[in-house]
């Protein structure tokens, strides 16, 4: 299934009315409203009247609108998921999802309503096949990683010890056709380091990144966008299998290279991202 670009995740404080604002004129893919961890216990509740009060009034766009919820658990998770569902932004995010019970659970809750989850405990990833099972039943569309909690909770100094835990999530992703997302980098002012970590994300292949920030958005997009070669490399395979003479055919020829119907679909997403389609 080929879906809309997730390449840029911009988290925004669910109780800054300003920063809800100035999203719709940001070159992001998505938006996440934050109800969690950027909000005050304090003011949980008025974040999230003035979160879903922006969601009700729309003005994005083509871009994604979700709204991150806080733990099922919490004093606020249950009003939130309940809120959220009335307001109906593009899905609801759910923190701290660690079994396949946890899906089933935010799933009944949300009675239907598009969901996407955090991986970020360490009992998560050990339960990732299970999770991917129950999410694509659940109608989860996407994983998103919470690098900041998984080297918390795991005691690791560096992102180089999650490099396992990430490469299953992709997997797990894969395995059941959800996305999947790359968690924060926190160093907003290191351009240096977050496009490098970008680049490692497209590598072990995240669909996107979650930002902080909105100065990461462009360098974000330009990273998990398709290159210029690729982009070239797709229209080739694509004009070759509309030939009259390879219809039906399961594999056909490209400068000298064997493809077939699974480069095909490669092709397509990639035209699909950036409009060729």
């Amino acid at each position: 299934m080929i879906r809309k670009p997730r390449r840029s995740v911009l988290y925004m404080p669910g109780s800054n009315a300003r920063a809800l604002e100035k999203a719709r004129m940001l070159a992001v893919d998505c938006v996440i409203f934050d109800l969690e961890d950027s909000v005050a216990p304090e003011v949980k509740v008025e974040a999230r009247d003035i979160a879903l009060a922006a969601v009700r009034a729309g003005g994005y766009g083509r871009r994604e609108v979700v709204v991150r919820i806080n733990g099922l658990d919490s004093p606020w998770g249950e009003a939130d998921m309940a809120a959220s569902v009335a307001a109906r932004p593009d899905a609801i995010l759910v923190p701290k999802v660690s079994s396949a019970a946890d899906v089933a659970q935010a799933a009944a809750m949300a009675r239907g309503y598009p969901l996407w989850v955090m991986i970020e405990t360490p009992l998560a990833i050990f339960n990732l096949k299970e999770i991917g099972a129950a999410a694509k039943a659940a109608n989860v569309s996407c994983l998103v990683l919470g690098t900041n909690d998984l080297l918390k909770d795991s005691r690791m100094k560096s992102r180089d010890g999650l490099l396992p835990a990430l490469s299953l999530a992709v997997l797990a992703a894969r395995a059941h056709d959800i996305d999947c997302l790359d968690g924060v980098y926190n160093d907003f002012k290191d351009e240096t380091g977050f496009e490098r970590e970008c680049q490692q994300g497209v590598e072990l292949g995240m669909d996107g990144k979650t930002l902080i920030h909105p100065a990461q958005v462009e360098a974000c997009n330009r990273i998990f966008s398709p290159t210029e070669a690729e982009q070239v490399w797709a229209r080739a395979v694509i004009d070759a299998f509309a030939l009259t003479e390879n219809a039906g055919k399961g594999v056909t020829t490209v400068n000298g290279k064997m493809v077939e119907r699974l480069h095909l679909a490669m092709a397509e997403r990639i035209a699909a991202m950036t409009g060729m389609l």
